[in-house]
């Protein structure tokens, strides 16, 4: 599933999209598995960061754009579906989207493998923290899921308690805006800030 599979760049070249890309919010994106024939494409969302989902290590290949790009890896080993399946960690989970909710980071680009299940689940906690009714958080997990919709997903999502990712947004909100005329805007610009290499930040 891709929201955009293909555009031309100003120099006539073709930007192909990763499988399943799509926009999750502005400056928040989802895909599958990033290849050197994205890197194009990638080059030209303006990339700050990336949430990776998965427990392997990332390709050598790939780091090396990262670092040439600025762009920041966060790693956050969720395990794939296993038989017996394992619950997936709630505070793998948290840590992921506190990630994914600093608008420091944007844009920025989660991916899994396949952009389907540990994606879905990460944008399934997302769409509770903004409120939406449970209905059109599974409907959106089966748009990407398909037939190979998992139950340990939904119950990760269902179960994610989003009072703590309140607080931390808030926190954020306190710390970087203020108050009154003395308030700050969250801009990088604003900020004395050093883009380190992309190694991944496990968690």
């Amino acid at each position: 599933m891709c929201l955009i599979m293909e555009a031309d760049d100003h120099d006539g070249c073709v930007l192909v999209a990763p499988q399943n890309f799509s926009m999750v919010e502005n400056g928040i994106y989802r895909s599958s598995f990033p290849k050197p024939e994205h890197f194009g494409f990638l080059t030209a969302l303006n990339l700050r960061s990336i949430i990776y989902l998965c427990p392997e290590p990332y390709p050598e290949e790939i780091l090396k754009f990262y670092e040439a790009n600025n762009i920041r890896l966060f790693q956050f080993a969720i395990e794939s579906q296993k038989d017996p399946p394992t619950p997936i960690p709630e505070d793998t989970v948290m840590a992921a989207l506190r990630v994914l909710v600093d608008v420091r980071n944007h844009p920025i680009l989660i991916h899994c493998k396949a952009g389907k299940h540990r994606t879905g689940c990460l944008v399934g906690c997302l769409r509770k923290v903004q409120n939406w009714c449970w209905s059109s958080v599974l409907e959106e997990y089966q748009k990407y899921a398909g037939s190979k919709c998992r139950q340990r997903d939904m119950k990760c999502i269902e179960t994610f308690d989003t009072v703590s990712l309140r607080q931390c947004l808030l926190s954020i909100m306190y710390r970087y805006l203020g108050y009154g005329p003395n308030r700050k805007r969250l801009l990088y610009g604003e900020e004395n800030v050093q883009t380190p290499k992309p190694q991944a930040t496990n968690v």
